[in-house]
Formats: C-alpha cells, sequence, structure tokens
C-alpha cells in the first residue's frame, strides 16, 4: 500500500469519525444502565409534549444488554424507558441534568427497576412509598366492603363507605401537604397536576401559591396554573 493511499485513507477516517461526532446526538441528561436477560430489542427514551408521547432518543441492543440514551433537559420532568418489546410495562420516572442509572431485568421490566441519580425521582420516590400505603388501606376496605354486602350488614357497608371517603380525603391532603413541603421542586407541580387534579381547587390553589418562582416557570407549574384558572373559569 502506498502512502499517498495511506494517507487518503486516514482523511477518509478522520471524516468519518468527525461527521459521526457531529451527527450523534449528545445531551446534557444521560440515562444509562443494563436489562438483564436481554439479548436484542429497541429501546426509547420517551416524555409528554403537547399531550403527545414521544421518542427523544433511541438504541438498537443487539447481542448486549447496557445502553445509554440522552436528551437535552432544560428542566426536570417526567420521562418513559419504553423497550419496544415491553411497551405495556414502561418504566416511568423523574428525569434532570446529569447522569442517571436504570438498571432492570427482562422479565418484570418495570418491577424490577432500581434509579438513582435523580434527586428530583428520589423524592418522587418517597411520594410513592406512602402512597402505597393508602393504596393497600383502600384495597382493604373494598375487600370489608364487599365481604359485608355478601352478608347484607347494611350498617357495616355504611360505615366502611365512611372509612373509605375519609381516607380519600386524607390522601389529597397528604398529597397537597407534601407538596407545599417540596415547593421548590417540580415535583409539587407534578404530583398536583396528577393526583390532585379532581380535588378541591383550594388544594389545587395551596400548592400553587407555595410554588418558588422558578417551579412556576417550569413546564409543570405553567400547565398547573393554567389548569386552575380554567377551572374557575368554568365555574363562573
Amino acid at each position: 500500500m502506498t502512502s499517498s493511499m495511506n494517507k487518503y485513507i486516514c482523511i477518509a477516517l478522520l471524516l468519518t469519525a468527525t461527521l459521526f461526532s457531529c451527527t450523534s446526538k449528545k445531551g446534557d441528561m444521560i440515562v444509562e444502565g443494563t436489562i438483564i436477560g436481554l439479548q436484542k430489542g429497541t429501546l426509547y427514551l420517551q416524555k409528554m409534549q403537547d399531550s403527545l408521547l414521544v421518542s427523544v432518543d433511541s438504541i438498537k441492543l443487539v447481542g448486549e444488554n447496557s445502553f445509554t440514551l440522552s436528551d437535552q433537559n432544560t428542566e426536570p420532568q417526567f420521562y418513559f424507558l419504553t423497550l419496544q418489546e415491553k411497551q405495556e410495562e414502561k418504566i416511568g420516572f423523574f428525569g434532570e441534568k446529569g447522569t442517571i442509572t436504570i438498571n432492570t431485568k427482562l422479565e418484570n421490566f418495570y418491577n424490577s427497576a432500581e434509579i438513582t441519580g435523580s434527586k428530583s425521582n428520589d423524592l418522587l420516590n418517597e411520594y410513592n412509598e406512602m402512597i402505597g400505603k393508602f393504596n393497600d388501606k383502600r384495597l382493604d376496605l373494598y375487600k370489608e366492603t364487599f365481604d359485608a354486602q355478601q352478608d347484607k350488614n347494611d350498617e357495616l357497608v355504611e360505615k366502611l363507605d365512611k372509612d373509605l371517603q375519609r381516607l380519600i380525603k386524607n390522601r389529597y391532603l397528604y398529597t397537597a401537604n407534601f407538596s407545599v413541603n417540596n415547593s421548590e421542586s417540580e415535583v409539587a407541580p407534578y404530583l398536583a397536576l396528577t393526583e390532585l387534579f379532581n380535588a378541591n381547587i383550594s388544594l389545587l390553589d395551596t400548592v400553587n401559591n407555595s410554588l418558588s418562582n422558578n417551579v412556576k416557570k417550569s413546564i409543570y407549574g405553567q400547565k398547573l396554573e393554567k389548569f386552575i384558572k380554567n377551572i374557575k373559569e368554568n365555574e363562573k
């Protein structure tokens, strides 16, 4: 091989590497991890935009189970990690700038997920842990109510219905208090929108009025403001 040919090959390789580096997407939020048991599949990083679920990055995995995805994250918001072969088991998480690690298994893709590296997601997990206890209690009440109905025990059914309504009210209050106590996090308006959308307007107002200026300007902060405004206009 002549020296001139070597020169042309080197130039071609350099141009290829430059082209790849220019076209390869690199955001300030990196999502990396492994999917144990995966041999082949396509993984998507998704988020909501204008009420539509859109893919912001993807990777096709063949013979490997490690992945790296990214997005240009301007503020903390909710994302989904979706494996094409298991679309019914999306892994939801609160993303933010930095490196977030998600390790899971192909079997029980959603339930096996371990997520680290996002303070916003840690905060959401803290909330969900308590809400899980509310949900367990609600299921217990449903079962007790069914049994009471089978026994035609109307008095007990009435009591259990009051207990259920009280539980629902306490869940709303807990969500509002949690949001107010974390008013400098985008998780606060997110919870108001997803958990308090059918609660008393006063609870939504309480959360909205507690938000820091930066959070008020965020995606969820602006959506909450608009949501409350629409409710009040419809009530007129």
